[in-house]
């Protein structure tokens, strides 16, 4: 088998900005002077947020390239599941039924 040219990346982490804007708009209207740290830690997540997109696998891909990659792999899981199928019915492995 073949290795994958897309290498496998660690599960992202959680880039969701609505507690951080929440957290802003409270000190707004506190007239806190930790408006300014929450800004900073917004505008590090968005930072994080764009790094991690420009890191994606196939990000520098056409649409039409990641179209054909998407239908080759589509292609090699329906080759592997008929070989899958295949060396079942061959009855050389004793598969209990749950």
């Amino acid at each position: 088998m073949a290795a994958s040219p897309l290498k496998e990346e660690p599960a992202p982490e959680d880039c969701s900005l609505l507690p951080l804007v929440y957290d802003i708009i409270k000190c707004m209207d506190k007239d806190s002077p930790d408006v300014h740290q929450e800004l900073n830690k917004l505008k590090t997540k968005i930072q994080e947020a764009r790094e991690q997109i420009v890191a994606m696998p196939g990000i520098g891909m056409s649409p039409e390239q990641q179209k054909q990659q998407f239908e080759n792999l589509k292609e090699q899981v329906r080759t592997k599941n008929e070989l899958l199928q295949k060396y079942k019915s061959l009855c050389m492995f004793d598969i209990p039924k749950s």
